[in-house]
């Protein structure tokens, strides 16, 4: 079962110890258990997330185009796992591990501080003010704005952005969060398990979380009508600007054995986003079949505006570093705990995006 962590100095360190916890788990999954990294023979199998693109790139032959150009026979795709904890998708939890991780690009800084040797292959253009909003329960007359949280109960993913949206709107209403250090005006709990933060709003338990809407276990709840926004991200934020956009990101000696693999995972993906986009309706049966979603589900998740899946691309190294740099000195500097204690200095941040796939690299898709 997942672990609710209260908003006390006791759990500031857990929050932190989960973190590294998550960075380890993930340099598992991205290492040695994984056929996709072991020694020095040619790559002959993937193991990658089963995502609502990744199975669309499967069914319509993009991977197998792509992958056996290059040597690569099998693709793999992995599922997450029935837990749906948040930051579950960066490990392999089904059959062996994943070659390359993608998490929005806030916990993945947090990943590489707290020591994973990993690189940023890929990152997306800026976010937008609908990808993470707060949101409470729609019958719930007492909660409609962010100001109505003063002295409410809110529960999210901390490593995720479900804390880093949500903590700049409520710190800039001067409404900060619990921390380890000082109590805050809103009472803070980490929920890494999305059924279990829709649950707990919707019961009473907490009063708001944040959630990426098009997310599986959210977008049922939204649909129904069961949840109501009550807050966005501003569109001249740290968060819509910097710390929502997504990465996609391997272990450094993954990518440097295997630079050819990543630039055809990265066309693959590329290709897969154009085909969505001209057959939407073709696309969503194939991602409800294969994830097990209702259509109307599946179909929401490809269009609605805050989908991360299909976002374009960041062709520029230095825009990336900088969204990284700007993001980390914002939320230092407005008490972020765990980057208070473990930030990347600006050389780890920029070798950190991997230029060689980036605009001018030498295995950009860009070029």
């Amino acid at each position: 079962m997942p672990r609710l962590s209260l908003p006390t100095s006791r759990t500031g360190r857990a929050l932190v110890f989960s973190a590294l916890a998550a960075s380890a788990l993930l340099a598992t999954s991205l290492s040695g258990g994984s056929p996709a990294a072991r020694a020095d023979e040619p790559l002959t199998a993937i193991n990658l997330q089963l995502t609502p693109w990744t199975v669309i790139a499967q069914e319509k032959g993009i991977f197998k185009d792509e992958f056996d150009r290059i040597g690569v026979k099998k693709v793999n795709l992995i599922a997450s796992g029935g837990a749906d904890l948040v930051g579950a998708e960066s490990a392999a939890v089904n059959n062996g591990a994943i070659a390359i991780a993608q998490r929005m690009i806030y916990p993945a800084t947090v990943h590489r501080a707290n020591g994973l040797d990993g690189v940023v292959i890929w990152a997306s253009e800026p976010s937008n003010r609908y990808r993470a909003p707060i949101l409470a329960r729609a019958d719930n007359d007492k909660i409609n704005s962010v100001a109505d949280l003063d002295g409410k109960k809110f529960g999210s993913s901390r490593i995720s952005c479900y804390w880093s949206s949500p903590f700049e709107m409520t710190t800039k209403a001067g409404l900060p969060f619990d921390s380890r250090e000082k109590q805050g005006r809103i009472r803070y709990t980490s929920i890494d398990n999305s059924a279990v933060a829709i649950t707990s709003v919707l019961t009473g338990a907490t009063d708001a979380t944040t959630a990426h809407l098009a997310a599986g276990a959210f977008a049922g709840a939204w649909l129904s009508g069961k949840l109501k926004v009550i807050g966005r991200s501003p569109d001249d934020g740290v968060y819509v600007n910097n710390a929502g956009r997504v990465t996609y990101f391997a272990r450094r000696d993954f990518v440097n054995k295997y630079p050819q693999v990543v630039k055809a995972f990265l066309a693959a993906r590329e290709r897969t986003r154009e085909w969505t986009y001209d057959h939407v309706d073709e696309a969503a049966e194939i991602v409800a079949d294969k994830t097990r979603v209702p259509v109307e589900v599946a179909k929401f998740q490809i269009s609605h505006a805050g989908e991360w899946e299909f976002m374009a691309g960041e062709p520029n190294a230095d825009r990336a570093r900088n969204a990284i740099k700007t993001f980390q000195a914002w939320y230092v500097a407005n008490g972020d705990d765990i980057l208070a204690e473990r930030s990347l200095t600006e050389a780890q941040i920029d070798a950190f995006i991997d230029g060689r796939f980036f605009a001018g690299g030498e295995y950009s898709i860009y070029n």
